[in-house]
């Protein structure tokens, strides 16, 4: 047998860089800068004015002549756009289907967009006329649990992918309603709020949602639009950030990243329930924050809702330097069976 011939390192680097030179990549950041205020947990929201018309996550450039980092490279093109100080930020993965679209880049690139979760104070008015808050759950109506399950879950997606299961048939119809009961707590399985990447996957994959329809040409199967569409995968994203978000409620303390300097325990409590979509148990809550020796009373007290003033507390940063730092995990209540 004749000896294999080992292709040299100076014969490979024509054909790599040919391949370079006719693929174009750019590379860019999307943003998922989320903030809570009235209970309600927002996201900034870029309009679009093209064809599509979708809304958007920020989406900026990556220039390594100017950006040291992927991450200070955000923070300046967010800061420089929005004028917001961005506090606890967060890498979450990289987005590089073929076929992804965003505005500013050339027809034929291939678009890589490292995703980062970034967490900021109050949803103060935005200069840019395009950026706007807009409320989570416009997306994702399914995932908030706070006052009920909703009603969408039962009416139109069980029944929807009940039949999607069914198209299946043999094995495949199996598996696909197993996944069904683990992404929406079916038949005995408990809800998992942090599934909520999992769950949007199951509804593009039944063809459920418009970018589904959008991206392969088909009809909507359902009539009941289940939630506002979003542009190229940007709702992908956007759930990615939220599963992220909720998981790391339950073990690092970031939700004071989004808290005003003080607060109540009532404040604070409602704030948690906001991200995770779920109620929570008041006094397991507060036990929960006391173990912690996350937060230390001001001496003061605020009137709220027209009952007693309550106290008010702050978050003790300086605490958690050298210990593992809770988070909240805690018993939740109405969200237990679908």
């Amino acid at each position: 047998m004749p000896p294999k011939t080992r292709v040299s390192a100076k014969r490979r680097r024509p054909a790599v860089a040919e391949t370079a030179a006719q693929h174009s990549v750019v590379i860019g950041l999307n943003a998922v800068i989320v903030t809570v205020k009235n209970e309600t947990p927002f996201v900034l929201i870029v309009r679009r004015r093209d064809a599509e018309g979708a809304d958007g996550l920020p989406f900026g450039p990556f220039d390594p002549d100017l950006h040291r980092t992927l991450e200070s490279g955000l923070k300046a093109w967010v800061e420089e756009q929005t004028y917001l100080d961005l506090g606890y930020v967060e890498q979450l993965y990289t987005f590089g289907d073929r076929g992804r679209r965003d505005t500013g880049t050339p027809g034929d690139s291939r678009i890589i967009s490292v995703g980062y979760l970034a967490l900021t104070r109050g949803a103060r008015p935005l200069p840019a006329p395009d950026n706007v808050w807009h409320g989570w759950y416009q997306y994702f109506p399914w995932e908030d649990w706070r006052g009920h399950k909703p009603s969408s879950i039962d009416e139109s997606i069980v029944p929807a992918i009940r039949q999607w299961a069914n198209e299946a048939g043999g094995a495949g119809k199996q598996e696909r309603w197993d996944r069904a009961r683990l992404c929406f707590g079916l038949e005995g399985v408990e809800w998992d709020e942090e599934k909520v990447l999992e769950r949007y996957e199951l509804l593009y994959s039944a063809g459920l949602v418009e970018e589904a329809a959008r991206d392969r040409g088909l009809e909507r199967r359902v009539e009941v639009s289940l939630g506002e569409t979003m542009a190229s995968d940007h709702r992908r994203i956007l759930a990615t950030a939220m599963g992220r978000l909720r998981g790391k409620l339950k073990y690092r303390p970031v939700v004071f990243e989004l808290m005003a300097p003080t607060f109540t325990l009532l404040q604070l409590q409602r704030t948690v329930e906001a991200i995770s979509g779920i109620r929570l148990h008041k006094q397991n809550f507060r036990r929960l924050v006391e173990r912690g020796g996350l937060v230390e009373g001001t001496g003061k007290r605020t009137a709220s809702g027209g009952g007693r003033p309550a106290e008010e507390f702050r978050f003790l940063r300086e605490a958690i330097g050298d210990r593992p730092a809770p988070g909240f995990r805690v018993r939740v209540r109405g969200a237990r069976r679908g």
